[in-house]
């Protein structure tokens, strides 16, 4: 038997777990790179996935603590959209990818994993990037630490402007 070390997991292990949405995030705060947070928008915002399925994988999602799309007002759906878009135009400049999954997984039966506050997932992907190690041996590696994937990114998103 082989074993892979992810030390860095602990943390989130043994860590305590909040009583409220993780997604739920004040709208002004200063903990913003802490919180992996690179752009706010008006309705919405866009932040890393703290547990990334590859490296550059982000989620845009609305400040509303809402699992249901049809209850979005128009202005925060086509915000959402918007962000989607620019999302997707940051990925491929940043990272090249080959190709680009979007996602939005509404219920525990459609593979959401914090099935309360609807979020889309933008993850970049690459010829070969699951290989054998997702196969054989149900791993996935992440080849960049995320604060160096933030500082990638975030400049980015800083010149976008406020209020898309």
């Amino acid at each position: 038997m082989q074993h892979m070390w992810a030390p860095w997991r602990i943390d989130y292990i043994l860590g305590p777990k909040p009583d409220t949405c993780v997604f739920c995030i004040p709208e002004h705060t200063d903990e913003d790179e802490e919180r992996l947070i690179l752009y706010r928008g008006e309705k919405n915002f866009i932040i890393m996935n703290k547990y990334p399925y590859n490296v550059g994988h982000i989620m845009v999602m609305p400040y509303e603590h809402t699992n249901c799309i049809t209850k979005l007002a128009a202005d925060v759906t086509h915000e959402l959209m918007d962000l989607l878009q620019l999302s997707t135009t940051i990925i491929k400049k940043t990272f090249n990818p080959t190709g680009i999954n979007i996602g939005l997984n509404l219920g525990t039966s459609a593979g959401a994993g914090i099935r309360e506050h609807l979020h889309y997932h933008i993850v970049p992907r690459w010829d070969g990037d699951s290989s054998f190690m997702a196969t054989f041996a149900d791993v996935r590696l992440i080849s960049e630490h995320l604060q160096s994937t933030y500082a990638k990114l975030k400049p980015s998103f800083d010149t976008l402007p406020q209020g898309v």
